[in-house]
């Protein structure tokens, strides 16, 4: 072994609710577990101003404390916590060989990968500004916020109808804003949208600006500016929140080729688990689960990970 390499019996690629779970179990079943956290510790969490739905916080807690919650609990038990990125991976035998940007190389005996989703977003200048003062990409997270109040929800897919009829519970009104004058959405859930009285659409229309009042730190939406992708007409709407629903990015370009992806590259487990097409090699959260991204179920498949890999070390022990 040179001196740029070490051995571990578990590396966790990822630092969210799943990375730190499995990084808690792992650790308490004395794997000696080292924990990459990558280039934002702690995950989307930590762009999360209020989290009102995570079990044990009954006040509530700002995403970012909960993360470091919970990576205080996983260096408790011994991880071995480390800032920095993982370049490259090689699942071709065991143990597998990972590198980090560093150049250190690790030859670990189990991997967990929980690097997570990006949303995606619109792009324009004052999402960013606003992001978690009015802006959100995740309806069952915030929209207990907006109970009884006006909200916008941007795209034309099945995440906008699931987004725009979840809310429309919710909120006294919901538009629903799309670029073209047909919804990609399935059938099913174009009937349901259509079907909800208090969910308005506008066809023909991007965002062009969000707007809203700032006083020092705090801010708040008010409005969208809206461009008719037709006529190029502008147009004002008095909303109070804005939910982008155009769709999320899985984290796991270092992955294509070495395990298998599904179609929209989010990495394939087998059902009721976390164990991916190589063996020793498990994906915990938002990096395999399509249908939910939420905090909790992405800690809960990261005790998953944590037990099968202990599970995997000893049956060939």
């Amino acid at each position: 072994m040179s001196d740029n390499s070490e051995n571990t019996k578990c590396l966790i690629i990822g630092s969210g609710p799943a990375g730190y779970t499995a990084a808690i179990y792992a650790a308490r079943a004395d794997l000696k577990p080292v924990l990459y956290q990558g280039l934002q510790p702690g995950g989307q969490l930590t762009i999360t101003t209020e989290v009102e739905n995570f079990p044990g916080y009954p006040e509530g807690i700002s995403g970012s404390a909960m993360m470091e919650d919970l990576n205080k609990q996983a260096a408790r038990f011994g991880t071995d916590i480390r800032w920095g990125n993982i370049s490259e991976v090689d699942f071709s035998k065991r143990p597998f060989t990972i590198k980090a940007d560093d150049g250190k190389i690790i030859l670990a005996e189990t991997v967990i990968i929980a690097t997570g989703a990006l949303a995606r977003w619109l792009g324009i200048r004052s999402e960013s500004k606003f992001r978690g003062y009015g802006v959100s990409a995740c309806a069952t997270c915030d929209g207990f916020f907006y109970k009884g109040k006006v909200v916008a929800v941007i795209g034309g897919g099945d995440t906008a109808a699931e987004e725009a009829t979840y809310l429309a519970k919710l909120c006294r009104k919901v538009y629903l804003i799309h670029r073209r004058d047909e919804l990609r959405a399935s059938k099913a859930m174009q009937t349901k949208v259509f079907n909800t009285p208090n969910i308005e659409m506008v066809w023909n229309n991007l965002p062009k600006e969000i707007v809203g009042t700032e006083n020092g730190i705090a801010k708040a939406v008010n409005g969208v500016i809206l461009e008719n992708t037709l006529t190029g007409e502008e147009t004002k709407l008095d909303i109070d929140g804005i939910f982008i629903a155009i769709g999320h990015k899985p984290n796991s370009e270092l992955f294509m080729g070495k395990l298998e992806l599904h179609l929209n590259g989010y990495i394939k487990t087998e059902p009721g688990s976390t164990k991916t097409s190589i063996e020793g090699v498990f994906a915990a959260g938002d990096i395999q689960d399509h249908t939910y991204r939420q905090a909790v179920t992405a800690a809960g498949s990261g005790c998953m990970a944590a037990i099968e890999a202990e599970r995997f070390l000893s049956s060939i022990e």
